[in-house]
């Protein structure tokens, strides 16, 4: 009976012993462990860049510099200090490439493919990162979904890499569009925009092949791998001759992004004719014009000088960007869904219903609820960070009064993940070079997500509300 005793006061002190460790992981929620697994890969980027030898053709970056790449590349935005094609020798480009991967994927997506791959059973707070994404779509299981995510990924990645080498091999040789090939398939699917030529993808504008093929990797990598999911089982549901229904978001996913595609071709078309297309004949125009509103929304290749573009283009380019693309993608912005659902809210509200539906599905009350709180927030952040880049740079004398447009377009950028700029990102002082590493940290992690990372959760032992009082509104 003594022994018993001994053994559980040992016992007992050795639980009071490590307790202090093992409640600390435990109190992580899943928006702290998510935020936490990005941090913590942009700090061993940037250690990677400082230390990693054989990274760079001269001089290495500085801190502050490799920071700014690291979270550049984990971010899959694409905003560059330095030219990515001559600063950085191969393996230097390889080492990006890698955070663009693992950051396009994310680190959780990893971690869930590799313990259901060894057998093992998920804890509750992997569960929910894992199942978060399938809320909207209870038919998909999370552990399907995860194995396809990487599935899926080097799939597509494989054959990109091999249409963009047939390609490059016209102008590049069969040696030189190798590298380019395999870089920019991974850098587009994942939404990246980094590139390997100085001018990103200015010198392909006239060869259909390369456009075509990255819009494609582009669009199908801001999609969101829960829809890709779905329509793999949808296509797959025709061949067995069975019954399949998409759910209404990956339905939301597609109706706003073949509309934003198509409503952003017409008017960059439009707008460009007579300016950076004028030179181009017909067919490119269009091709490029398209090219425009696909990798205006998230991606960040370009084929025209944004500097050079008419105001038209770049206030609507800003617009696409603040938009993104698709939940669970590989992309910024406060996504399509979220977009849908307050259009959908206004027009219903103006009919004078109180619950938006859509294909004979009402959408609850507390998604949308969140969609107008992310819109919210993602205003609030942007114009804070819009309005404290403008004054940094202008008061460090970095550019003159009236360049508030470049510095709008650079905060919408990095929020949004694209990487597109007007050409200041090289110029930007210390601190706006912070403002722009935070700026494409929230976008990437989200907003909303950023913030619950922040919260400290208090256990409450009671739970009440204040009485109802009206507010008069517009």
């Amino acid at each position: 009976m003594l022994g018993l005793k001994w053994s559980a006061r040992r016992s007992s002190a050795l639980l009071a012993k490590h307790s202090p460790r093992e409640s600390f992981w435990r109190r992580l929620s899943p928006p702290q462990l998510f935020v936490g697994s990005f941090l913590l890969l942009i700090l061993l980027g940037t250690l990677g860049l400082k230390t990693l030898p054989g990274l760079y053709t001269g001089a290495p970056l500085s801190w502050l510099d490799a920071l700014f790449t690291a979270t550049s590349a984990v971010c899959v935005t694409g905003l560059i200090v330095v030219d990515t094609a001559t600063y950085f020798t191969v393996w230097g480009q390889a080492f990006i490439l890698l955070l663009i991967q693992l950051g396009g994927l994310g680190i959780i997506t990893f971690t869930t493919v590799l313990i259901v791959a060894l057998g093992r059973r998920l804890s509750l707070r992997q569960q929910a990162l894992a199942a978060s994404a399938v809320e909207a779509a209870p038919h998909v299981d999370y552990r399907q979904l995860a194995r396809d995510v990487v599935r899926f990924t080097f799939l597509i990645e494989a054959a990109g890499a091999l249409l963009l080498y047939l390609g490059f091999l016209p102008e590049l040789g069969w040696r030189g569009a190798f590298w380019p090939a395999v870089f920019h398939a991974i850098s587009a699917f994942c939404n990246a925009g980094f590139s390997t030529f100085s001018d990103s993808l200015v010198g392909f504008r006239t060869n259909p092949v390369v456009l075509v093929v990255v819009m494609v990797l582009i669009v199908v990598g801001g999609l969101g791998f829960l829809t890709l999911e779905e329509l793999y089982l949808w296509r797959r549901s025709i061949r067995e001759r069975r019954r399949f229904r998409l759910s209404l978001h990956s339905r939301l996913v597609l109706t706003t992004t073949v509309l934003l595609l198509g409503v952003g071709w017409v008017f960059f078309v439009f707008f460009e004719w007579k300016a950076t297309l004028a030179a181009l004949p017909l067919p490119a125009k269009l091709l490029n014009g398209l090219f425009m509103s696909v990798t205006a929304r998230t991606a960040g290749f370009n084929t025209i000088d944004y500097g050079a573009a008419t105001e038209q283009t770049n206030f609507l380019t800003i617009l696409l960007m603040f938009v993104g693309g698709s939940p669970g993608s590989t992309a910024g912005g406060i996504k399509t869904t979220t977009i849908a659902l307050l259009v959908l809210l206004a027009i219903f509200r103006l009919r004078g219903q109180e619950v938006p539906s859509c294909w004979s599905r009402s959408v609850p009350h507390e998604v949308v609820q969140r969609a107008v709180g992310l819109f919210v927030v993602a205003v609030a952040v942007l114009m804070l960070g819009s309005f404290v880049l403008t004054a940094t740079e202008i008061e460090h004398g970095v550019t003159a009064p009236g360049s508030f447009l470049k510095y709008l377009f650079e905060a919408y950028s990095a929020f949004g993940t694209v990487g597109l700029s007007m050409g200041v990102t090289p110029s930007l002082s210390t601190t706006g070079r912070w403002i722009i590493i935070l700026l494409m940290f929230i976008g990437r992690v989200g907003p909303l997500t950023f913030a619950a990372a922040l919260t400290i959760r208090r256990h409450r032992t009671r739970q009440f509300r204040y009485a109802y009082e009206d507010v008069v509104v517009g």
